[in-house]
């Protein structure tokens, strides 16, 4: 019974995610109410409330999704990477970039970071800030990998190196995220040129 229990609760968190990601996307997250991200859910407001406390850790819940996917879909990279270290990067943070908006709009993705940025100790806050060294952790991972293949120098701290990709990579996509007309191939290639900088210092 308690397998049971598990796999409805997991069945109703992740239909309250879907209804509350497409309800923001359509009508803007001031816009949605619990009432109808619980009536497109098929649960209770009573139930969305036994999971969360406000839209906005609704919103922390669709966030963590996001990037706990590109996480997982990062680990393969990691363990096989391309054997240029210019190509091994861009096809990390592609994955990254290129899924960024498949459950949040750019709107979202604003809202998420005023709240992590205006309420910091806040669980919503540290969960982000969570989220963001995990990125950082699977750069450096990357790094780590590519030094021991022998394509990026070992003289080079490979952990600074992971927090400059992620710090470089995180305040480009702020900016893109404050334009609705910017289109993630602008982003992208504005990574990747400001990334052959670097790759030409530390490559070997």
């Amino acid at each position: 019974m308690s397998g049971l229990r598990a796999r409805q609760k997991a069945d109703r968190h992740r239909r309250i995610i879907e209804a509350a990601a497409e309800l923001f996307r359509d009508a803007g997250y001031e816009g949605a109410k619990i009432e109808t991200i619980a009536a497109q859910a098929e649960v209770s407001v009573g139930t969305i409330y036994n999971y969360y406390q406000n839209k906005g850790d609704i919103l922390g819940a669709i966030v963590s999704m996001e990037v706990n996917e590109v996480l997982n879909a990062g680990h393969g990279v990691v363990a096989n990477p391309p054997a240029n270290v210019g190509d091994a990067l861009d096809t990390l943070l592609g994955i990254y970039i290129e899924h960024s908006l498949h459950y949040l709009s750019k709107e979202m993705w604003r809202q998420a970071m005023a709240i992590s940025t205006q309420l910091p100790d806040s669980p919503f806050g540290q969960a982000y800030t969570a989220l963001d060294r995990a990125l950082t952790e699977q750069i450096r991972a990357l790094i780590a990998r590519l030094q021991g293949l022998g394509l990026v120098r070992r003289d080079f701290d490979g952990h600074a190196l992971g927090e400059l990709v992620f710090n470089n990579m995180n305040m480009m996509f702020i900016e893109f995220v404050k334009r609705d007309e910017a289109r993630i191939a602008e982003l992208r290639a504005a990574i990747r040129r400001q990334n052959r900088i670097l790759v030409a210092a530390i490559a070997v």
